[in-house]
């Protein structure tokens, strides 16, 4: 926790600057609502891999101000987290520029801008924010969608979440069809999933909605880390705990690489860089460079 006494909260911002994330398993990233101060509190503590803290959707407009001054002042108090910490701003032309200026010298991890169009709003939000920020985006509109394989322009533009609601809104798609057998939703994941990877940037599934039905949520992470996700948006504790279940590396996949490498570094001594292997069949370097990233994420 970050403070015994909700009740009694310090009336100035803290000077607490809690050190950079260095992790890089990122399975889980739970949205938190900042008018929640007992959530809010557990900042430091939650398992989840990601925290996005968020300004937008959920929150009323009457209320955006006092939950920009919450997120200020808790993390103006935290001194650690075991979690990514982003902090979702509202469209540039909708606060958020101010949003950004506001918070630019308090203590987290990330930047996320709602509602991004075009290349032109990730320029804009980059000037913005400070060197020592990612910058991370929700792809919520079609014209996004539609460009999102050129956005890889910057190293600190790292995130791609997909904001499956509005962006079926945005086409002028019906709600009803996200479900696991549809296939208007397996294109939009498969284009999403490749568009982010072209362009360099993590790309994390949408959030379901029904916070109970775990089994169903499960369903969903296992189809997506099939088709070659490794991040889920999550609601709460017990989402984040299946997708950080789920999207871990299995014991088989790691030791396949294990082995992978071990033996393609042994043959390249001989100058052979193709050759079958007895369990894992033909090995060359393609599969030598997959194994390569497999131990890098573990």
């Amino acid at each position: 926790m970050i403070f015994q006494d909700l009740q009694n909260l310090p009336k100035k911002y803290g000077s607490e600057k809690k050190e950079p994330f260095s992790g890089i398993n990122l399975r889980s990233n739970m949205m938190l609502n900042p008018l929640q101060l007992k959530h809010l509190n557990r900042l430091d503590e939650l398992k989840a891999h990601m925290i996005t803290l968020n300004l937008e959707d959920a929150i009323a407009l009457s209320r955006k101000k006092e939950a920009l001054e919450n997120i200020a002042l808790f993390l103006s108090y935290t001194k650690k987290a075991n979690s990514k910490i982003i902090v979702r701003v509202n469209p540039l032309d909708e606060g958020g520029i101010e949003e950004i200026k506001f918070l630019n010298d308090f203590g987290f991890d990330a930047i996320r801008v709602a509602k991004v169009k075009t290349i032109y709003e990730v320029e804009k939000a980059l000037k913005l924010i400070k060197d020592d920020k990612e910058l991370h985006i929700s792809l919520e509109t079609k014209e996004a969608f539609n460009s999102l394989a050129s956005f890889g322009i910057d190293s600190r533009f790292t995130t791609a979440n997909l904001g499956i609601l509005d962006l079926l809104n945005s086409l002028g798609l019906s709600l009803s069809i996200i479900t696991l057998d549809n296939p208007t939703i397996e294109y939009i994941l498969s284009k999403f999933l490749v568009d982010a990877k072209t362009a360099n940037l993590l790309p994390i599934s949408f959030m379901f909605q029904k916070y109970n039905d775990t089994a169903t949520f499960e369903a969903w992470c296992k189809k997506e880390k099939s088709m070659g996700f490794s991040s889920k948006a999550c609601m709460g504790p017990k989402q984040v705990d299946v997708a950080n279940k789920i999207f871990m590396q299995d014991d088989y996949e790691l030791q396949k690489a294990k082995v992978v490498i071990e033996e393609f570094e042994r043959m390249s001594t001989k100058n052979i860089n193709g050759f079958m292997h007895e369990e894992y069949g033909f090995i060359d370097e393609p599969i030598y460079k997959w194994a390569k990233q497999v131990l890098d994420l573990s």
